[in-house]
């Protein structure tokens, strides 16, 4: 298994529009997520980030990429720091 692959991701956005639109289309997709601060670690424009379970991961990626979302990255949990998931 990657060790990138723990239990949560996060998307980070540059928008607050796009953070919302984003929640919508997840939940519409009944993907697990919750609505959070950024963490400091990830420089972005919005204060909102989206976490979701690991194994949303493929499911995420196709919402985001065939709806158009722009987003700040995709990241997971290190011992230290937060690490972008290439789209």
């Amino acid at each position: 298994m990657d060790e990138w692959l723990n239990d949560w991701m996060l998307i980070a956005f540059d928008s607050t529009q796009q953070a919302l639109r984003a929640e919508m289309l997840l939940e519409f997709a009944e993907i697990e997520i919750d609505l959070f601060p950024t963490p400091k670690e990830i420089t972005a424009g919005c204060a909102l980030c989206i976490q979701f379970p690991k194994e949303d991961l493929m499911r995420v990626q196709k919402i985001i990429r065939d709806e158009f979302v722009e987003i700040r990255g995709l990241y997971f949990k290190t011992e230290d720091s937060y690490d972008n998931i290439p789209m």
